[in-house]
């Protein structure tokens, strides 16, 4: 077997997904992106990234046969996992009240279970070596609220729970988990938000949905999205046992300060039940 990491990122068409992945086949690893459409609308990103050797396979976070097929093929391939990064998503953005349950559903869909997936089909792998790291995608909204975000900052919250309890299952098996909560970036996902689609309930706030223009005025001035792709980078190439358990990027964002004041008393409780063994190394160190 090769001594080539080996880096599996989903979500690769666009964004954080797409510039990660070039930037760790360019810091030499052995890169598997994944994405929807591969022989159609995105046959474009595909190209690219194969022209700077990643190799590109077909794969749904939402069906499991998509999933299964993809993660078969890559584990032939490759025989193992080093770097497995959880970034495929959607953003659903609206009044809360005006998305109907089958719209959240599948926000969560996409989110939430579509990781859970993920983890189950690669998982066992990095178990078995007994070494890797599982990078999530989070986003600021998974540690704070905002009005317009609240389904898809939903799915982020939940997505921060199953990745930090997953840390601590994981301790033991050597496998690391990290989430990065970007902020606001100038990806396409706010171009392809999914709006709320019960319009009668939404315009019923006529006093609330002025202030969605606000927000997207603000949004608009989003920053670069390679500082994520670098962030997801950086985590990486950290050496094992030193990988930080949250990231907030930029380093400033509101969220950072969240984790910081949580941190101890998350710590704090763990160790009172007696669980502080399954702390991250970095973790148990605030």
């Amino acid at each position: 077997m090769s001594d080539q990491r080996v880096a599996v990122v989903t979500g690769t068409s666009t964004g954080f997904g797409h510039l990660t992945a070039l930037l760790l086949a360019e810091a030499g690893y052995r890169v598997y992106g994944t994405m929807r459409d591969i022989a159609g609308r995105n046959a474009g990103p595909r190209a690219t990234l194969e022209a700077k050797g990643v190799r590109v396979y077909e794969l749904e976070v939402t069906d499991q046969a998509s999933i299964d097929a993809a993660a078969t093929a890559i584990l032939a391939d490759a025989g193992r996992v080093d770097v497995l990064i959880n970034n495929a998503g959607t953003a659903h953005m609206g009044i809360a009240e005006a998305f109907t349950p089958e719209a959240v559903e599948q926000q969560f869909a996409t989110n939430v279970i579509g990781p859970v997936r993920i983890n189950r089909a690669f998982l066992p792998t990095m178990r078995a070596a007994g070494r890797g790291l599982v990078i999530f995608v989070s986003s600021n909204v998974g540690r704070t609220v905002l009005p317009f975000m609240g389904v898809y900052g939903a799915s982020k919250f939940a997505l921060e729970a199953l990745a930090e309890a997953l840390a601590y299952e994981l301790k033991p098996t050597g496998v690391e988990v990290s989430i990065v909560q970007p902020s606001a970036y100038a990806t396409n996902i706010f171009n392809t938000t999914i709006q709320a689609d019960d319009s009668t309930r939404a315009a019923q706030y006529t006093g609330t949905l002025p202030y969605l223009q606000v927000l997207m005025d603000r949004f608009g001035n989003a920053g670069d999205p390679i500082d994520v792709a670098r962030a997801m980078l950086a985590i990486a190439q950290t050496p094992e046992g030193r990988r930080p358990l949250r990231v907030s990027v930029p380093a400033d964002a509101p969220s950072a300060h969240i984790n910081a004041a949580v941190a101890p008393i998350q710590n704090g409780m763990l160790q009172a039940l007696g669980l502080g063994d399954l702390l991250p190394a970095e973790v148990a160190a605030v």
